[in-house]
């Protein structure tokens, strides 16, 4: 399976830097923002079995300090990003120490209570711009000299930034600290008996992906130059599961795969924004009666009778 993962991982490079030739630029690197977001949540929900519903306030409120330090701060792009991920870290822990004791639906609506705690905050704080959100983010040079106000140079950026991320996300998956998390999931009473702490271990994972979570909602505000109370709000959340639930929950590439489908379905219905919702919940249905381990998770099982990890 190491083979198929190399080979997998070549082809993503050759994808990456072909892909602004034959699509639109600013769709492409908004696929790999989201991308990265749906890896980060798959690292927790699909690696160690935590089912956040508050994700949204990592990446959105990532997306507010970012856009903030560098319009209203005159930051640098490298710095206001690695600040909302700053942002975003912080958030996580003090998110995982409050909640990470608990399981099931309680730690899910832990998350979700405090995601939006902090969406109300948005809404009624001055920095954040209220409804109109914080818009005309400039792009400044990146160590000041690459200029990303060209939308390709933004995409290379972008491109260069995600496929580090999910090698690292890889790597941190199929290291033994991945192998611990993955016994948490599947019988956490037989982990504490073996002696792991298993608190701190989920804590980290936690922690970790509200990291990469901040880190795609940072990049996401140098593609659009904005940041709204939509990256924060609770939909955002839930679409970020979806998106790992049709790509494969506990797949490596499963988010790639669920990002480009949902973005994709979403930009051919922009016409009909009233039917996304309705379309969503019809794809949501879809997957989990014919597809319950989702477009690669099937993949596997079929072509390389490799049986995914099950979420318990």
């Amino acid at each position: 399976m190491r083979h198929h993962s190399k080979l997998i991982f070549t082809l993503l490079a050759l994808v990456l830097a072909v892909a602004p030739l034959v699509a639109y630029p600013i769709f492409v690197t908004k696929l790999l923002c989201f991308a990265l977001f749906a890896s980060a949540f798959n690292l927790l929900f699909g690696q160690a079995g935590l089912l956040s519903f508050g994700h949204a306030l990592f990446f959105g409120g990532a997306a507010y300090v970012t856009g903030y330090a560098l319009k209203a701060w005159g930051w640098n792009t490298e710095w206001a990003v690695l600040l909302g991920m700053a942002f975003a870290t912080t958030a996580g822990l003090i998110v995982g120490l409050v909640s990470i004791r608990r399981q099931g639906i309680y730690f899910a609506m832990i998350t979700l209570a405090l995601a939006q705690m902090f969406y109300f905050f948005c809404v009624n704080a001055p920095f954040t711009g209220g409804d109109d959100g914080i818009s005309a983010i400039p792009r400044r040079p990146i160590f000041g000299v690459i200029d990303i106000s060209d939308d390709r140079t933004l995409y290379y950026v972008v491109a260069v930034t995600f496929f580090l991320s999910f090698a690292l996300i890889y790597r941190i998956i199929h290291s033994p600290y991945g192998q611990v998390l993955r016994a948490i999931r599947d019988n956490e009473q037989r982990a504490i008996s073996l002696g792991y702490p298993v608190d701190q271990y989920k804590l980290i994972a936690f922690v970790i992906s509200a990291a990469f979570a901040g880190l795609a909602g940072a990049l996401k505000v140098l593609v659009f130059r904005l940041a709204t109370l939509v990256d924060v709000g609770w939909g955002n959340s839930g679409e970020v599961i979806l998106m790992t639930l049709v790509g494969g929950i506990g797949t490596v590439f499963g988010p790639l795969v669920g990002a480009g489908f949902i973005l994709t379905m979403q930009s051919y219905l922009q016409g009909y924004a009233q039917w996304v919702p309705v379309m969503q919940g019809f794809v949501f249905v879809v997957m989990v009666v014919m597809l319950p381990k989702g477009v690669v998770g099937e993949f596997m099982v079929r072509i390389f009778k490799v049986q995914p990890a099950a979420v318990k």
